[in-house]
């Protein structure tokens, strides 16, 4: 049995949600799981990522068709990489994914123990709260499970795994723009996800602090076995981090490439630089075809 996530409460509604797919509910067999009254020592909290089928995807915006029946599983865990260009669809897909956005036909789904809080997200906006205190922001990424009495331990433990213990009772103003993006991850991290959706998170930072950025996101998915799938356009990073990297092209799938090289990896590798060459010729022999 499968469970399909779908989507209710307007968009307006991100901006205090601000890393979660914010309005995602469970279906499961056209019927709605209303258990939101769970009290706290029933919950248990699930590990490893969640497999994900998508079958005939489509989504126009106008008369603008962006996906083009998309057909794509990816395994419990596993990392994705989604790459192309500008306007291909990619950030779609993830949105999609997420349930921040409606598609017009197909199906996204996730295997049956899935429930809606098990999805995060993480934007290349910190989008944190000018109001809060770091470790406050953390707590955000709880949703409900704010309230509970260990919420101060669960964040605190969440900023420890991306390095900024030290800074739980700072305000987001004096901190760096890596650590903000830090703060974020951990906000995305604290419910301990099972799928994570990055949508270029690492875009916006210097060449540095992004590949201290890659090695943290690479390490917490290793050791938190969630299903992260990253939009990026650079894919340098996308090989660097993925197991497979999707290329899309005109809102379909052009290419599915495996990425066997073990962790952790050598950057600027023969290996690697032999992969991104293949995906940057075929992103630049689209244009030839076009």
């Amino acid at each position: 049995m499968q469970t399909a996530l779908r989507t209710a409460l307007p968009e307006t509604e991100l901006a205090s949600r601000v890393d979660f797919a914010p309005h995602a509910r469970v279906v499961r067999e056209g019927r709605q799981d209303e258990r939101q009254d769970e009290r706290q020592d029933e919950r248990q909290v699930q590990t490893g990522g969640l497999p994900l089928s998508i079958r005939g995807l489509r989504k126009s915006f106008g008369d603008n068709e962006v996906l083009r029946g998309i057909d794509l599983h990816i395994p419990a865990g596993q990392f994705v990489a989604i790459v192309g260009k500008s306007g291909c669809g990619k950030s779609t897909l993830l949105r999609l994914i997420a349930g921040l956005e409606n598609s017009d036909a197909g199906s996204i789904n996730f295997g049956e123990a899935a429930k809606a809080e098990d999805i995060r997200v993480m934007f290349q906006e910190p989008r944190l709260l000018p109001w809060a205190r770091v470790l406050s922001n953390v707590e955000v990424g709880l949703g409900r499970d704010r309230a509970s009495t260990d919420a101060h331990v669960r964040a605190e433990k969440a900023l420890a795994e991306v390095g900024l213990a030290d800074k739980r009772d700072q305000w987001p103003s004096v901190l760096s723009g890596g650590q903000k993006q830090r703060v974020a991850l951990a906000r995305a991290l604290v419910s301990r996800p099972r799928v994570l959706a990055l949508d270029e998170p690492l875009g916006a930072l210097d060449a540095l602090t992004r590949i201290s950025m890659q090695r943290l996101l690479e390490r917490v998915w290793r050791d938190q076995g969630f299903t992260a799938i990253l939009v990026t356009h650079d894919v340098a990073e996308a090989v660097a981090l993925a197991d497979r990297v999707l290329v899309i092209e005109e809102g379909r799938i052009a290419q599915d490439v495996v990425v066997n090289a073990g962790r952790p990896r050598a950057r600027g590798s023969v290996e690697l630089a032999g992969l991104e060459g293949s995906i940057l010729s075929h992103l630049l022999s689209a244009d030839d075809r076009t």
